[in-house]
């Protein structure tokens, strides 16, 4: 790359990929390593190899079995041993989101150090080690003797966690390895130096432009390079952040096909499948039934009008996606599956709007402000967001002129009922500067946030307009909507667990033009992975998923203790949700009528996680 004789013959051996992950280990001298990261052969090549850096060690323990066994797989060099030793599909995905949000950041002049270095990138010096590997890689890897460890100790003594020598000596020659002990170094340089610049005065992209030269000299010459880049792009910025118009999206929602699955009666019918249930196009002769009790709505499972039975489930499918496929670059399914929890969910928001627009409304109405709280992994945001916005689509337009729905404050959707098209708001600035028109607008607007996977709550100017309606979808997780709920008074709607017919009618959508043998198999598999780990489809239906959260479980069970047993497998009132908290694996959400109000238990999401609970701390169960 530089002149022959420039660099350390002892390095002979080093191999490209690993030098552009730690260069600095091989080339102390800062003048040539300076000469070396400016050249553009450098950073072509960096950005070739960067997705190594993105990735997460490749740990893996026997997660299938979920026995308590101390052991670390070691790594495969070429193929991988199946899916146990793989990245999962979920930390691959928010792997290239993370990515793809770095790459759309936009510098401004009010864009502080601290955003510019870091970029919304995962902080590898605050999490611990079984934390980084539950929530990146669904728990495999996980050691139980080393749930207090900081992954940055990890780095620091790698043999005080993994005492294979053989495992260790393969992942420490890895590209995910050094691409992650780089990113530890890295954060302690940021670090540092953003220290040393607050101290100077220096917080944002205007205080580095000004800052005399001694104080830049004080920086690393990383944090100088980043520094001087950003600050040029807020100075001439090389676009316009206006928003955009998505060609054909509001068509594709507002007219997606609509099909539903049917148990069918003891029979020849029910005979030719494997399931006991049949798949057929439209809409359902007959829905969902529901009645007032108190102040919400339940199924009326007693009102059976003539006809058929209704539906135990109902599919959408839109042509270009939902909302979720629209802002990520992942490849999601375009069906979403509706059940009469998510119908529950949309009957209740129907009154609000119906209340809202309604001409009998006092002077001092104000449109409902509701939280959808279930179980982690059911699909509320997929399932109960789009089914939402497929519905205010079909609302009156004379009463309901937008609907935004928008993904952790920096991508919004903007769907106008009146020209019957959809607007995205890619960043942050974009967001207010919409909201802000949209308050001149004068017309009706329903929100629909989704809390995302960075689990903020809503910022505060999406603190809605008093005309305006909105939800909030989150997990049960409190910080994610406590203070904002109780800000503007939003009352919850809480969606319980699809059961074991949901989860037969997914199997059977699933293989509707399978033969009845492939049908029955299908269903015998989903059975399995819903005695283990309960009827959460994602966990049923996708191999990768059920292996990683095989290891999250196995987690879960070696780190309960009595007190969070007790807590979450006795009824007897309701006890806050921390997604943080690894017992809440074991659970699920479930909605009841207590105390003359609807409210929040938890309990076992399957009765093999009761009973592992129980063996574990058997004091519990006398």
């Amino acid at each position: 790359m530089l002149a022959a004789g420039r660099l350390l013959v002892k390095d002979y051996n080093v191999t490209m990929e690993v030098f552009v992950q730690e260069p600095d280990d091989y080339i102390q001298d800062q003048r040539p390593l300076e000469e070396i990261l400016n050249l553009t052969a450098h950073q072509a090549l960096e950005a070739i190899t960067r997705p190594l850096h993105e990735g997460v060690l490749s740990l893996s323990g026997n997660v299938g079995t979920m026995k308590e066994k101390h052991t670390i797989t070691p790594l495969a060099r070429r193929t991988p041993n199946g899916v146990l030793t793989q990245e999962p599909t979920e930390a691959r995905r928010e792997a290239a989101e993370r990515l793809r949000r770095t790459q759309e950041m936009k510098f401004t002049i009010s864009t502080d150090i601290e955003e510019v270095l870091f970029k919304g990138r995962v902080r590898v010096n605050e999490m611990k080690l079984n934390d980084f590997l539950t929530r990146e890689l669904d728990g495999r890897g996980i050691v139980d003797t080393n749930r207090d460890a900081m992954l940055e100790e990890f780095f620091r003594d790698p043999t005080r966690y993994i005492r294979g020598k053989g495992a260790l000596n393969e992942m420490q020659t890895s590209g995910h390895y050094l691409g992650m002990r780089r990113a530890a170094k890295g954060e302690v340089i940021f670090d540092e130096d953003t220290r040393r610049l607050c101290d100077k005065g220096v917080n944002n992209l205007p205080g580095w432009s000004l800052a005399a030269a001694e104080v830049k000299a004080a920086v690393h010459n990383s944090t100088k390079r980043l520094l001087d880049a950003a600050a040029e792009e807020a100075r001439n910025p090389t676009t316009t952040s206006a928003p955009e118009k998505l060609e054909g999206l509001y068509k594709s929602v507002h007219n997606a096909r609509r099909s539903h699955a049917v148990e069918l009666p003891d029979g020849d019918e029910r005979k030719k499948t494997g399931t006991g249930m049949g798949v057929h196009e439209g809409k359902p002769e007959q829905s969902w039934s529901y009645r007032k009790v108190g102040n919400t709505l339940e199924k009326d499972d007693a009102v059976q009008q003539c006809g058929s039975a209704p539906p135990v489930l109902m599919v959408l499918a839109s042509e270009k996606g939902w909302p979720h496929s629209w802002h990520t670059i992942q490849d999601l399914p375009k069906d979403v599956f509706v059940n009469c929890e998510v119908e529950r969910a949309w009957q209740i928001v129907k009154g609000d709007v119906t209340a809202w627009s309604s001409s009998h409304r006092g002077t001092d109405f104000k449109p409902g402000r509701r939280v959808l709280i279930g179980t982690p992994g059911i699909g509320k945001s997929m399932a109960a967001g789009s089914y939402l916005l497929y519905q205010l689509l079909h609302c009156d337009a004379t009463k309901l002129q937008l609907v935004v729905h928008c993904f952790g404050g920096r991508d919004a959707y903007v769907s106008d009922k009146t020209s019957r098209t959809v607007t995205r708001c890619g960043d942050e600035d974009m967001c207010i500067s919409e909201l802000r028109r949209l308050r001149g607008h004068g017309g009706n607007v329903y929100i629909i946030y989704d809390v995302a996977k960075e689990g903020t709550p809503p910022p505060r100017h999406f603190a809605p307009y008093d005309r305006w309606g909105m939800i909030v979808v989150p997990s049960p997780n409190v910080r994610n909507y406590d203070e904002w709920a109780k800000q503007l008074q939003a009352a919850r709607i809480i969606v319980n667990c699809p059961d074991e017919k949901d989860v037969k009618a997914v199997c059977a959508w699933m293989t509707r033009d399978e033969t009845k043998e492939k049908q029955a198999e299908c269903w015998k598999e989903a059975k399995k992975h819903m005695y283990l780990l309960g009827p959460i489809p994602r966990h049923v239906f996708d191999e990768e998923a059920f292996n990683g959260r095989c290891g999250a479980v196995k987690f879960a069970l070696q780190s309960i203790n009595e007190v969070t047993v007790r807590e979450c497998f006795s009824r007897g009132g309701e006890s806050p949700w921390c997604s943080e908290d690894p017992s809440h694996r074991l659970v699920k959400v479930v909605r009841e009528i207590y105390a003359g109000g609807v409210t929040l238990f938890n309990a076992p999401l399957s009765a093999c996680l009761e009973e592992r609970t129980l063996e574990r701390l058997p004091s519990v169960a006398e």
